[in-house]
């Protein structure tokens, strides 16, 4: 008790002279939020990969904390995309699938759990506290958490570019689209580079007297796979270079995973994302903006790496050395690509290998920003202030997972936890769990279930207990189901 009141004590002073440092240089904090979609843990050049370049990006987690296990609170996007906003659980917000879901017709197990459709208006955001507090919101880009009457101006924002209720960007990436929420300026226009110019022209024409939150959700790197033509031909010429033979794939479950970062498409999208991000940092240092704004990069879920093996073309990523990707609840569909730079708060090229989620953003920004927590509205999340400032925290937290559906990546309904470095992962279709030791197998590849039941209880107790508590919908037995399909 004594230690938890010290750290409060400890958190309050900092997140207070952070402020006070702001308010003293006549500055208030600036927030730059960069969520691209489908991202893959694995798929930047500072967490590893090869192929894909992303230099610009590096160089931010060069400037600033870079997170090793920075997980999305679904692995699926419209559940984590509500919870970075409300600082909520997807369960405790109602959206625990991507809106609107699939609806399993082919002899399912378990009935469809139905979820909402949008982030209830009742629900406060980061925007709406912000905008409370003087701050001007800008969003651009991807929303995909409900119909009009749901879009980001009923959530806060002052300017919305692009954001409806699609998920995947509409008409595509290349102009002329449609878009009901964003114009195009020329024909053949990139949709990033769009949505860019608009991020850029906002700094430029901004009200100077307020501080503001700038939300890039990029479409990037959603399906459909669509090269960015400018930065294409580099990467078809390293894959003839590296690669001579065919894409290795590996089975999971029953899907097919891609076990190799080669598709020459899929790189330039990344890429596309990078020189968004150098851009717009650029723009910042042009502004004078750099040294009073808070520059956070996150994906929503993991790379999209598994698909049905009869499908006509294996996913676009891997997620190597983690396992399986999007959908799944493995560490290649939840763990992310995570980087802070807060000015005066971070060491350039920190790296925190705490565990920290999605709901996390909200707590810590309003830190950063010196407004008071309202921890009734963030019930889930955590400040980082401290583990931004490089305290030596102990990383004794428990993370949960619900994904009570069925995903087009074959996954089908279960749920997961995450004790220290112990990972309990349900499979209600199967009736079956995993059981793995996350510091010494990210990959999870050794399942412990059997040799470590102490561990394996504890766990599922622990995880059965906190879905009483948030009173998380189970899925229901479908009566019609039949076990051996005719």
């Amino acid at each position: 008790m004594i230690r938890f009141a010290l750290v409060c004590v400890l958190l309050f002073l900092s997140v207070n002279r952070a402020a006070a440092q702001t308010k003293a240089e006549g500055k208030q904090t600036n927030f730059v939020f960069f969520l691209v979609d489908d991202l893959g843990w694995a798929d930047l050049g500072c967490y590893g990969s090869t192929f894909y370049k992303s230099p610009n990006i590096d160089a931010l987690a060069g400037s600033g904390m870079r997170f090793t296990n920075g997980y999305a609170a679904c692995p699926v996007c419209s559940p984590t995309r509500a919870s970075i906003l409300t600082g909520r659980h997807p369960v405790r917000v109602g959206i625990t699938d991507w809106i609107p879901g699939v609806h399993k017709e082919d002899n399912p197990k378990f009935q469809h759990v139905d979820d909402r459709n949008n982030l209830a208006l009742e629900e406060v955001t980061i925007a709406e506290t912000l905008k409370e507090n003087g701050y001007q919101t800008f969003f651009a880009g991807k929303w995909h958490l409900g119909d009009e009457g749901h879009w980001p101006g009923d959530q806060g924002f002052d300017f919305n570019i692009g954001g409806n209720a699609k998920g995947s960007p509409p008409g595509g990436y290349y102009s002329p689209w449609t878009n009901p929420t964003l114009k195009s300026d020329r024909p053949g226009e990139y949709l990033t580079e769009r949505l860019t110019a608009e991020s850029i022209d906002f700094l430029k024409q901004r009200d100077t007297e307020k501080p503001f939150l700038l939300y890039l959700a990029y479409y990037n790197v959603h399906t459909p796979v669509t090269p960015y033509k400018k930065r294409m031909e580099e990467f078809r010429k390293a894959r003839r270079q590296l690669f001579q033979d065919e894409t290795p794939t590996q089975f999971e479950g029953d899907g097919v995973s891609r076990m190799r970062q080669d598709n020459p498409a899929y790189a330039s999208m990344v890429a596309a994302v990078d020189d968004s991000v150098g851009a717009i940092t650029n723009a910042l240092k042009e502004l004078s903006l750099d040294e009073n704004t808070v520059v956070i990069f996150f994906s929503d879920n993991g790379g999209l790496c598994t698909s049905r093996k009869l499908a006509r073309k294996i996913s676009p990523t891997s997620n190597l050395p983690l396992r399986s990707g999007k959908g799944w609840l493995y560490e290649g569909g939840v763990r992310e690509p995570m980087i802070i730079r807060a000015p005066g708060v971070t060491e350039a090229g920190a790296v925190c290998s705490n565990q920290v989620v999605s709901m996390d953003f909200f707590p810590t920004i309003l830190d950063l920003a010196g407004i008071e927590q309202q921890p009734e509205l963030h019930a889930d999340g955590q400040s980082l202030v401290s583990l931004l400032e490089g305290a030596d925290q102990p990383d004794d937290r428990t993370l949960y997972w619900h994904y009570p559906h069925y995903h087009g990546s074959t996954w089908t309904p279960g749920a997961s936890i995450r004790s220290g470095d112990w990972k309990l992962i349900e499979f209600y279709e199967r009736e079956t769990r995993e059981l793995y030791n996350l510091a010494e197998d990210p990959g999870e590849s050794n399942d412990l279930s059997q040799s470590r039941p102490e561990i394996t209880k504890k766990l599922q107790n622990k995880l059965a207990a906190w879905q009483v508590k948030m009173n998380a919908q189970m899925p229901q037995r479908n009566s019609a189901f039949k076990s051996s399909p005719e």
